[in-house]
């Protein structure tokens, strides 16, 4: 028997065929995601909701057409950003993703929804989560005509798999619109209604692994945030390990039995009993990238094209007296959750270290210290001690020099994450647990 996950990803559309017994992947499929909008404002960032789950139905129903023998579907995708629902349950909006910027916008000619959050109320909220997004299209009278319900994306795609009018939503996703209490397990019903908002829209909340119904006769699991997926699909030992992944931004999660939070960590529902304590880098992977656009302009300035640049920066990296004298570069360059205006910089500058490879390398250590900075306040809050790094997402998959000074960094042993697709895997796996073919605790090497 087999269990198939699927992550709607923010760019990519991935699936995974799992082999149940021994848990291997035996087919991975990705598709572009393209559902983009242009608008007229550079802050808002939405995504053709319709697009999205046109693709996804497309792709799973070819899968399903060559695999007969699929036990259960398992769902995550993008957290934080919504889709707007009618009373029928189908979408009347575009999704609002978790990259929208209104959040930061004044809406009441002098505060943003982010500030008069923290100031009234003294909740922490940021741009792109969902509730924030909500109030500001309340206050802006931009919230669709007949909407009754919202829900993230993947859980969308659940209830149009399994004929649902409402949504189920499990706890890791319905935190990550914001305005949720971790610790007691709720949303904050009287901070919406006191800031504008009815709390009819609400999905309704499980912390359970549970099924939602049936597609094509198979059981349909509950959608699971991508950082939740992303563990179960990355981490064998749980108790010994942390998780880093780096793609267009950064992550560094630990499970938790204790609710923990300070400054720039979060604590985000895991399953009953437990959490996953992130600390998130905006910019994360995309600082490389910034810096191959900046070696890639200057280069067709001076007339010259057709260069592969990462393989150039790897060549530099490879020239050992670059680690002689760092540059210290602070890699905040999208600013952060609580400093959005916050920008980064590069410091110690001298004549003989104001090099290329220097500055790359100074980059690579700048994406290692933001992380490793978020990981230090989990370590000492909680005192832990953790000895092996599990490293996924293709910013550090593909960068072995990111791999040795993230190592060297944290003072971990590192270790590739088995599975390239962590999150779709992950979905399979949560759907395993929901159809009782597995544990919670079996999954993250808790137990055997």
């Amino acid at each position: 028997m087999k269990a198939l996950g699927l992550d709607i990803g923010t760019t990519t559309i991935s699936a995974v065929i799992v082999e149940m017994k021994e848990r291997k992947i035996e087919r991975a499929y990705t598709i572009e995601n393209g559902s983009f909008q242009k608008t007229g404002f550079d802050w808002e960032k939405i995504q053709d909701a319709e697009m999205i789950l046109q693709k996804t139905l497309k792709l799973l129903d070819e899968i399903l057409e060559e695999y007969n023998d699929i036990h259960v579907i398992g769902l995550t995708g993008q957290m934080h950003g919504i889709v707007y629902l009618n009373k029928e349950g189908k979408q009347i909006s575009p999704l609002y993703t978790w990259q929208d910027g209104r959040g930061n916008l004044a809406c009441d000619g002098r505060r943003s929804i982010c500030e008069m959050l923290e100031d009234d109320y003294s909740v922490k909220a940021y741009t792109g989560y969902g509730l924030v997004t909500h109030l500001y299209n309340c206050r802006m009278n931009l919230v669709p005509k007949g909407t009754a319900k919202i829900c993230t994306i993947m859980d969308y795609l659940g209830m149009r798999l399994t004929e649902r009018k409402k949504p189920l939503v499990h706890s890791s996703n319905a935190a990550s619109l914001g305005l949720y209490d971790v610790k007691h397990d709720g949303f904050m019903e009287e901070v919406l209604r006191s800031a504008g908002a009815a709390t009819k829209i609400l999905p309704d909340v499980t912390d359970s692994f549970t099924c939602l119904g049936t597609y094509r006769g198979i059981p349909v699991s509950v959608a699971i945030g991508d950082n939740q997926a992303g563990f179960l699909g990355s981490v064998e030992n749980a108790t010994e390990s942390i998780l880093v992944n780096m793609g267009t931004g950064g992550q560094v999660s630990v499970l938790s039995e204790k609710y923990f939070t300070a400054k720039g960590i979060e604590a985000r529902p895991f399953a009953k009993g437990c959490y996953l304590l992130a600390g998130s880098s905006l910019c994360g992977g995309r600082a490389y990238a910034v810096l191959e656009q900046f070696f890639r302009s200057y280069a067709q300035a001076a007339g010259v094209e057709g260069i592969d640049h990462y393989s150039v920066m790897a060549k530099l990296l490879d020239n050992k007296a670059a680690k002689m004298e760092k540059l210290k570069v602070n890699t905040a360059f999208s600013g952060t959750r609580e400093k959005p205006d916050k920008r980064g910089f590069i410091k110690n500058i001298g004549t003989e270290n104001f090099t290329p490879e220097a500055l790359i390398y100074g980059v690579l250590d700048g994406m290692a210290a933001e992380l490793y900075k978020m990981y230090g306040k989990i370590e000492k809050g909680l005192s832990l001690s953790k000895g092996r790094m599990i490293a996924s997402g293709n910013g550090i998959r593909k960068n072995p020099y990111l791999q040795q000074i993230m190592s060297e960094t944290f003072g971990m042993k590192l270790q590739m994450a088995e599975h390239e697709e962590e999150a779709a895997y992950g979905a399979a796996v949560s759907g395993m647990i929901a159809a009782g073919n597995l544990s919670l605790k079996e999954a993250i090497g808790i137990e055997k």
